[in-house]
């Protein structure tokens, strides 16, 4: 019962990131990342993403550091963005003025509002960007205000593939939304779908299916839906549409597919430790967070308890040194 000692040296890679800290750094919290180890992530999903022939979009809101966003682009190649917040959005159309970008998630209308009203710049929203939609409810909110603003928005669908985080699950909810969108040409334009589907790299148990059954279900149900949109739609099925699927714990099995046009993949390139999947086996740690070691003061004291305190660590041995950080 009694605990094991968990001590022990750093490893020669952590020395080296200690003594580089101490030389160079701030002094004070940050998040440190690997470009090296970063550069073998990226390496990794490009070959991936060129073996399944598609496009990498990188998901913005899981590298938020608009550096870190370009570098990551310019290795990889890529202008694509996924995009979760309304500032995050603006930012990236400054930032980023040639940037292709498609939202992650249905935003309420009033944020594609607010959106407009603080655009500036070269970037061109009825060209580079893409509204995600869910409900015909939603759809009508947005043409409203397109409308309004004398404007076309670009309409990307999303699909419930099996996440069942929202999105449309089948033909009688995605032909509603299919039939305004074909009704209303000049503010509406049909952009592609979006089908994110992490769940099939997460590990769920084995009991509710494998990876590759629950993958195949997945594409059954994308397919399904471009099926749809091609028989009952054909004039809304134009070359280059944006057919996005996949997330960083899943991207890999889409090496396997055809259906779709493009990958997103963000925390994958850092792979923090809730990100160690066998899925991503090929990725290394690339973001640690390191804070300033202030003073060491030898076995923990307890308030009250004092000298009484030494029982702790006679009992425990990973109680015999304490170490004051800086938070």
């Amino acid at each position: 019962m009694r605990p094991a000692d968990r001590g022990g040296p750093y490893s020669d890679y952590f020395r080296a990131l200690n003594q580089e800290l101490k030389a160079h750094g701030p002094m004070r919290p940050v998040m440190l990342i690997d470009l090296d180890r970063l550069d073998h992530n990226i390496d990794v999903v490009l070959q991936s993403v060129k073996r399944g022939g598609k496009q990498l979009r990188l998901v913005e809101k899981s590298l938020p550091s608009p550096g870190l966003l370009d570098y990551i682009g310019q290795r990889a190649g890529t202008q694509r963005l996924m995009s979760f917040h309304q500032p995050f959005l603006n930012h990236d159309a400054q930032r980023f003025p040639e940037a292709d970008i498609l939202l992650g998630k249905p935003l309420p209308v009033r944020s594609a509002e607010l959106f407009y009203q603080g655009h500036k710049g070269p970037f061109d929203p009825a060209r580079q960007l893409q509204w995600l939609i869910d409900t015909p409810e939603h759809l009508q909110q947005y043409l409203a205000l397109a409308r309004g603003l004398g404007t076309r928005l670009r309409i990307n669908i999303e699909l419930d593939v099996g996440l069942h985080r929202g999105g449309v699950k089948d033909s009688p909810e995605l032909g509603p939304l299919l039939t305004l969108i074909a009704a209303n040409p000049q503010h509406l334009e049909f952009a592609g779908f979006m089908g994110y589907d992490p769940f099939v790299g997460m590990g769920v148990p084995g009991i509710l299916g494998s990876p590759e059954a629950l993958f195949a279900k997945v594409m059954q149900r994308y397919q399904s839906a471009v099926d749809f949109t091609r028989q009952r739609h054909p004039a809304l099925w134009q070359p280059g549409l944006t057919l996005n699927t996949a997330g960083s714990p899943s991207y890999r099995m889409h090496e396997q597919e055809q259906l779709s046009s493009e990958v997103s993949v963000g925390t994958a390139m850092l792979k923090p430790t809730h990100y160690d999947l066998p899925s991503l086996s090929e990725h290394r740690p690339a973001a640690y967070i390191a804070t300033p070691v202030l003073k060491s003061t030898g076995p923990v004291r307890i308030p009250a308890l004092d000298d009484k305190s030494k029982l702790f660590a006679w009992w425990d041995p990973n109680q015999r040194e304490t170490f004051f950080i800086y938070g």
